[in-house]
């Protein structure tokens, strides 16, 4: 047993490459170094370096290995590729159940001989997102110039070099060596172990473990709000980009020009995240605070005040830029916009941003209407549908896409334009992401609804759908919000019916496959509650509700049924009909139609058929009036009668009348279990 350590260090990787970086070369060395059963696996990364450490065995043990190669009788060209590959002669083979086969006897191999085999293969390999060559002579490549290369087998360098033939790859080599801070310990030190690695690297100003990075950006930015009664904004994305930046977190804090303190909260935010990487700070009101905290990369002299002062003049240039576009859009309304949108193409099929905002209105004026709102709110979700993407054309949103409604919603209040209306402009986003609250005020829904009920038919109308895991127009993000503004606000809709309303006369494409698809979604975030999704496909066997608070009410009475007694064993008896059934059709199926009471020959046939008889209305009439718990403890009421019926009748009869008559009688109860849901698909 031995601990294997490496370390890749170079110039400073882009910050969102690094974590990325760790989790590959992990995955590449477990692979590589599989024969000597690597475990304990822990990988490092940070601005200049990504590491990983693992325990390995001292050697691959010797072993007998078989490769079969062509088919006896295959043409001479593959036995002869096979033999060339492996290289021995057709002589060494074995002829092995109609194939070639060789068979060979491998020595041990130690652990050092696999290692300076494998790795540098695994570096000319590494797949880097993006990557450079550098300097001359070497067609290597790297995300930034690599400086050293430290592998260490229990403290021991293990030698190899990156060079190939005619390529000499700058050089590099496996040592001993790494490097602390660019500025506060610069300069090489030697490397004992993994361990001896980390704490010395603390000693020399670099924190590796990104962990502790956050830690330190955490607390320290939390500190320094709490001395002046204040919050951070949340915002786990930017901890991690500033985590990817430092070697030696350092926050501070820094003031905000009360000048620029009557912009709006969320372009100060966006201004200084996406431009200088600020962490934006609140009051205990929620509004803006007038500072912001800033991290930086090694302790200062005077505990940061010239850095901190040169921050807050760049921070003054960023909110003058943004106060100039603030001033600037505000001098045309937002509805003198719209006819701009012209200019903005959509999509080549299905046209500019403006026709895109007349489908809106329109369909914001029908899911209102089938919301139950009033006149007065209908109008103003078709106001506010009309004039839900005309902030596209602002200089701000131009300068900060992510302010997209924000901003509309904002010159909205600026115009006059009716509260709901100015709400509903920007909240139609949301919900922009798993974590955001869905809209809640009623026209906001509407528009929010329309918006993306517009998309997904848009987009399937011309057979534009998601592959694997691409989604370019974001229809599976679209169907999510759909999914969760509806359960978020217990609404009655018919889906089915909005989408043939937003398919606006378009037929063809995929349109046919939308139910399907909101169905897989719906499906997916049950499955991430932790809900179960197989009673959910079970129920959605028979076609997706379009009332979408109906099918997951119903879901949910099935669900409780089938974890009492009477509903696992109601849930066991309709697979066992089930399994019957489709072995006995195979011979001489299908067994449809209704069963002949004359040939009941035993009082449990009699029993089933007269409960099915009484079931069937009863669930019927449940279901038609919502009442589902009235119809699952209908369908398990029987659960008596079929275990008598199972433990008393022989199904498979001798007599043909009888068996083909009792199989009619299993099909009517599958037939009756059908009607709450396919229980075939229920696991368990």
């Amino acid at each position: 047993m031995a601990e294997f350590f490496i370390e890749l260090f170079s110039e400073e990787i882009p910050s969102g490459m690094q974590a990325g970086a760790a989790v590959e070369l992990g995955n590449m060395l477990a692979k590589a170094l599989s024969g000597l059963n690597p475990r304990d696996l822990r990988t490092f990364f940070g601005a200049r370096r990504i590491a990983a450490s693992l325990t390995v065995d001292a050697e691959i043990p010797a072993r007998n290995v078989s490769e079969r190669g062509p088919r006896e009788g295959a043409p001479e060209k593959a036995l002869a590729g096979f033999t060339r590959k492996h290289g021995v002669t057709p002589d060494e083979l074995t002829l092995e159940n109609g194939f070639w086969v060789l068979n060979k006897s491998l020595d041990p191999v130690s652990a050092e001989s696999r290692v300076a085999e494998a790795v540098p293969e695994l570096l000319w390999k590494f797949p880097w997102p993006k990557s450079m060559r550098w300097g001359a002579g070497s067609n290597f490549t790297w995300v930034r110039p690599l400086r050293r290369i430290a592998c260490l087998l229990d403290g021991h360098v293990v030698p190899f070099a990156l060079a190939r033939e005619g390529d000499d790859a700058h050089g590099l080599k496996a040592s001993n060596l790494s490097e602390g801070h660019r500025f506060l310990a610069p300069g090489p030190f030697e490397i004992l172990s993994g361990q001896q690695w980390q704490e010395e690297l603390e000693t020399r100003s670099v924190i590796v473990d990104m962990d502790s990075r956050r830690d330190m950006v955490r607390t320290g930015v939390t500190r320094l709000a709490d001395q002046h009664g204040i919050m951070v904004v949340q915002d786990d994305g930017l901890v991690d980009e500033v985590c990817g930046l430092v070697e030696y977190p350092v926050p501070l804090l820094g003031k905000i020009d009360a000048a620029f303190m009557d912009l709006p909260a969320e372009v100060m935010q966006v201004s200084m995240r996406i431009n200088q990487r600020y962490f934006a700070l609140r009051n205990p009101d929620g509004k803006a605070a007038p500072y912001f905290a800033f991290v930086g990369n090694l302790p200062f002299k005077d505990g940061g005040k010239l850095t901190t002062a040169g921050n807050e003049r760049v921070l003054r240039a960023r909110f003058a830029d943004a106060r100039h576009f603030w001033d600037l859009d505000r001098k045309t309304k937002l509805a003198d916009r719209v006819p701009a949108l012209a200019a903005v193409t959509f999509h080549a099929e299905l046209g500019t941003q403006a026709e895109r905002a007349e489908r809106i209105s329109k369909l914001a004026g029908t899911v209102a209407q089938a919301m139950g709102l009033d006149g007065a709110q209908i109008a103003q979700a078709e106001r506010a549908g009309l004039l839900a993407k005309a902030d596209l054309t602002t200089g701000m949103v131009g300068e900060f896409p992510e302010l997209q409604g924000v901003m509309g919603g904002y010159y909205a209040v600026h115009d006059g334009e009716d509260e709901a209306v100015s709400r509903a402009v920007a909240e139609h986003y949301l919900p922009r992401g798993q974590s955001d609250d869905t809209a809640k005020a009623p026209v906001s829904v509407a528009v929010a609804l329309a918006d993306r009920l517009d998309l997904l038919a848009g987009f399937f109308a011309i057979g534009e759908l998601p592959s694997g895991s691409g989604d370019p127009y974001a229809l599976r993000r679209a169907a999510l919000g759909i999914i969760r503004t509806i359960r978020d606000n217990g609404l009655r809709l018919d889906l089915s019916e909005l989408f043939a309303q937003a398919a606006n006369g378009r037929t063809g494409g995929e349109l046919a496959k939308l139910p399907d698809f909101i169905a897989e979604r719906l499906r997916v975030q049950l499955r991430s509650e932790g809900e179960r999704h197989d009673v959910l496909a079970a129920t959605l066997a028979g076609g997706l509700d379009g009332d979408l608070v109906r099918l997951l009410a119903r879901t949910s009475a099935l669900s409780e049924m089938i974890q009492t007694e009477d509903g696992r064993n109601l849930l066991a008896a309709a697979k066992r009909a089930a399994n019957i059934l489709r072995i006995e059709d195979k011979k001489d199926g299908p067994h449809t139609g209704a069963p002949d009471p004359a040939l009941y020959t035993q009082d449990e046939e009699r029993a089933l058929a007269t409960g099915l008889d009484q079931a069937v209305p009863a669930i019927e009439t449940a279901l038609k009036e919502e009442r589902f718990t009235d119809a699952m403890q209908a369908i398990a009421a029987l659960r008596p009668t079929l275990d008598r019926f199972f433990e008393a009748v022989t199904v498979n009869t001798p007599e043909p009348e009888v068996r083909a008559n009792r199989l009619k009688l299993l099909s009517c109860f599958r037939e009756t279990t059908a009607l709450i849901a396919d229980f075939g698909q229920i696991e368990g």
